[in-house]
């Protein structure tokens, strides 16, 4: 019997083995996923328009901006932890997870919105502290939504192969709401204009853009909190956390995730990519309006293109995760993207006379192709991912004999935004290094300071993250693994 066939069978045996377990509906699936869009429009906010709007409008450096924010991730990362324990040990009627999703709510709108709207008449230093004061409110506000919201799902799906579905839905929705918040930022708030070329040069967009994504973030999460409420009678009954809160507590749990081999596999990995693509991230902003000559206008098609690659990508989730696996499923299309992203970059550094002028139709739809791929690649590897930490949830459990979904999500957030504050300061510092001037009209950046731009956001940025990918073949959970963890976890439960 060839291995194919042998690891088939594994698989189906696997499958036969694993104990029944109460499934999600649809439309519970749907809600679960909405949640997301709350991150993603913070995401966009923070990724694609903030520094922008301090570097560029305000007149903050850049190296103050990247300072003040990446401070306000590194505080927000230790609020992490936090979080998941608070939300581990609470108790409720409305269950653990959801009344951290209503409380938050409000206050992650109102940072949010006082974020891009400093008082006028700041120097430097005032819109520093601004910056920094409301990101951090920010940050740690999303921090009490989100964490709550990834370790929600691994307690309301149970299911091996259900569990990559929900979390399908959660980047799906996020991706979408991403997506659509920016092509609509671009068409309604910052459209190209002969006073303001690029439109992001438009300050009086900014006050409509925060209200109406602040808006967003608090229905999204209504949504969610409504939708999933159908749950909370078929969520595990838990007796309370044998020890009390305390920050040595914290870190004793802490450091009990850390010895599970697959989640310190998934956790550097992740660390080493993250730190690339936040650098990357400090560029984006800057990469389509002056790298590639696009006005706003061309760039609000891309989100769009982007929602076709989203409904591919949601299609291949269950067939890719049964034929690869989890880990090879993360691994390859981690691959893929990679190369994916870095094509154009490095024809445009080596051979700019093979692609289509800057600004031109023919560029965009070669944009708009790589975009396609990209966003086909990108749910399956961020839910592979979820559901990866999910799994090892089940089992921590089973080494520790406590489940602690919302430690091993939080753990995972701050190995995100720990090292996102370092890619951030890298990359603001780097960004005066190279000159980049501000408020910068189309067409106006020196060709080496573009080159050089296109040089760090592709091929250097993406030679680590590969190195951060190739580690994941640590991972050592699959389906079989899976089924046995569960069968052991039914028998101990049965017992007490």
């Amino acid at each position: 019997m060839s291995e194919m066939a042998l690891t088939r069978s594994a698989s189906a045996a696997a499958s036969s083995a694993t104990p029944a377990v109460h499934r999600l509906r649809l439309p519970t699936m749907i809600a679960y996923g909405i949640g997301q869009v709350a991150e993603a429009l913070k995401t966009v906010g923070f990724n694609v328009f903030l520094l922008f709007y301090y570097q560029q409008i305000v007149g903050l450096s850049g190296t103050l901006t990247s300072a003040a924010l990446a401070i306000s991730l590194i505080i927000d990362a230790f609020c992490d932890p936090l979080a998941g324990a608070l939300s581990d040990r609470f108790r409720s009627r409305w269950g653990r997870r959801h009344p951290f999703l209503v409380v938050a709510a409000i206050p992650l709108a109102l940072t949010f919105y006082l974020l891009f709207n400093p008082p006028a008449g700041f120097g430097d230093l005032g819109h520093f502290v601004w910056l920094l004061v409301f990101a951090i409110l920010a940050r740690i506000a999303l921090t009490f939504v989100q964490v709550p919201h990834l370790a929600l799902g691994a307690e309301i799906a149970h299911d091996y192969g259900q569990r990559s579905s929900l979390f399908a839905f959660n980047v799906l929705f996020g991706t979408l709401g991403g997506a659509v918040g920016s092509a609509l930022a671009y068409r309604l708030f910052f459209p190209t204009t002969q006073a303001f070329n690029p439109g992001l040069l438009n300050a009086a967009g900014y006050q409509q853009f925060s209200l109406t994504f602040s808006v967003g973030m608090v229905l999204a999460i209504a949504v969610c909190a409504l939708g999933t409420a159908r749950e909370i009678p078929h969520l595990p009954v838990l007796a309370k956390l044998h020890q009390r809160f305390s920050l040595p507590q914290l870190l004793r749990e802490v450091q009990a995730a850390f010895r599970n081999p697959s989640f310190r596999t998934l956790f550097l990995g992740m660390m080493l990519a993250t730190l690339m693509l936040s650098i990357e991230a400090v560029f984006n902003p800057f990469m389509g309006v002056h790298f590639w000559g696009l006005t706003t206008e061309q760039l609000s098609v891309l989100p769009l293109v982007a929602v076709f690659g989203l409904v591919g990508s949601l299609l291949l989730i269950p067939p890719v995760t049964r034929w690869l696996d989890k880990k090879m499923t993360l691994i390859s299309m981690s691959l893929i993207a990679i190369v994916n992203g870095n094509i154009l970059i490095c024809v445009k550094l080596v051979l700019p006379q093979l692609l289509p002028a800057n600004g031109s139709s023919g560029l965009l739809v070669l944009i708009a192709i790589a975009t396609f791929i990209g966003t086909l690649m990108g749910p399956l590897i961020f839910a592979t991912l979820n559901s990866m930490f999910a799994d090892i949830v089940d089992e921590h459990e089973l080494e520790t004999g406590e489940r602690r979904e919302g430690i091993i999500f939080a753990a995972r957030s701050f190995a995100i935004k720990a090292t996102s504050s370092i890619g951030l300061i890298i990359g603001g510092v780097v960004l005066d290094w190279i000159g980049f001037p501000q408020h910068a009209p189309a067409g106006s950046v020196a060709a080496d300071v573009l080159w050089y731009m296109g040089l760090i956001t592709g091929p250097l940025a993406s030679l680590f993250v590969t190195i951060g990918v190739l580690m994941y073949m640590g991972y050592r959970l699959d389906r079989a693994r899976h089924a046995e963890i569960l069968q052991q976890l039914q028998a101990r439960r049965a017992a007490t």
